[in-house]
């Protein structure tokens, strides 16, 4: 017979009930997911289908804001500043860094807020939380490839040839979005307690934007300060703008460490961010 004395968690624990919100083990969660894979690829489609309704020129904002970008710094840095001097097609080089380093930034800005942003549905439905940082990942994906098709009308039009070496982009783009998942995951769970952190992010990307080398070759830039050289070749953003390019560019060399810095940072970047995403998975979407 019950006790009448009993608290309802006694109760709980007595039937073996537990919290609907309660962080699943590690392994379960990743077979959770995995379950949803295509919840998740719709959901990411619909989002991008519905992103831009309400403006005239719809989805072609996710190619037409890329490309005004790159004609700014072309116009800043290109005419203005002249460090177009000494770099080898130089539209291709700016194009390439601006469209790649975008689809970093737009996970890393989404991924701020992607539990502040659905708090109705975090707290109406069960379900992993971590699909809502990978479909943000998803939809930036899916961006990503419609501008990787402008950017191959803009190479040829600047007049690379077409090379085996293009089909590197495809392994080059895998660890970039893999790299930006773990990213997009780590700033979600930041973003679901210091919501400021949105207000911050601007002036973080921007920084590393400048510390990319999108606009300007680092190794002439820096060749007197070797240091901050190597640091800056060495972030994961110059490092898959680096491979990109080496693949579009038949005069642009990336370093010869390139690759295995990008498989590292991919790696590390979504060990690290799934793991501290999931450690958090049931505080999400409490007041």
């Amino acid at each position: 017979m019950t006790s009448v004395t009993e608290t309802p968690s006694e109760l709980a624990r007595r039937y073996g009930l537990s919290p609907s919100s309660a962080r699943p083990p590690f392994f379960s969660y990743i077979r959770q997911l995995w379950e949803r894979r295509y919840f998740i690829r719709s959901f990411a489609t619909s989002r991008t289908v519905t992103m831009y309704a309400g403006a005239r020129l719809g989805q072609l904002w996710q190619v037409l804001t890329p490309l005004l970008n790159a004609a700014v710094y072309f116009l800043l840095f290109g005419l203005l500043l002249q460090t177009s001097r000494s770099i080898p097609n130089f539209i291709a080089f700016l194009v390439t860094g601006v469209f790649v380093f975008s689809f970093t930034q737009r996970s890393v800005t989404s991924g701020a807020s992607a539990i502040t942003s659905n708090l109705g549905l975090i707290r109406a439905l069960h379900f992993p939380r971590a699909t809502l940082p990978l479909t943000l990942t998803l939809i930036e994906l899916q961006q990503m490839l419609i501008s990787v098709g402008v950017l191959v009308v803009i190479v040829l039009l600047t007049g690379e040839p077409v090379t085996w070496a293009w089909l590197l982009i495809i392994p080059a783009l895998i660890l970039q979005t893999i790299f930006n998942t773990g990213l997009c995951m780590a700033l979600a769970r930041i973003g679901s307690r210091m919501t400021d952190i949105t207000q911050l992010l601007p002036f973080i990307t921007r920084t590393w934007l400048y510390m990319s080398g999108v606009f300007f070759s680092i190794p002439q830039k820096m060749h007197h300060h070797p240091k901050l050289r190597d640091i800056m070749m060495g972030n994961p953003a110059t490092v898959y703008i680096e491979l990109v390019r080496d693949a579009f560019m038949d005069r642009h060399d990336a370093p010869s460490w390139a690759w295995l810095a990008a498989i590292v940072w991919a790696v590390v970047m979504f060990c690290v961010g799934f793991w501290y995403f999931w450690r958090a998975e049931e505080t999400y979407g409490r007041g």
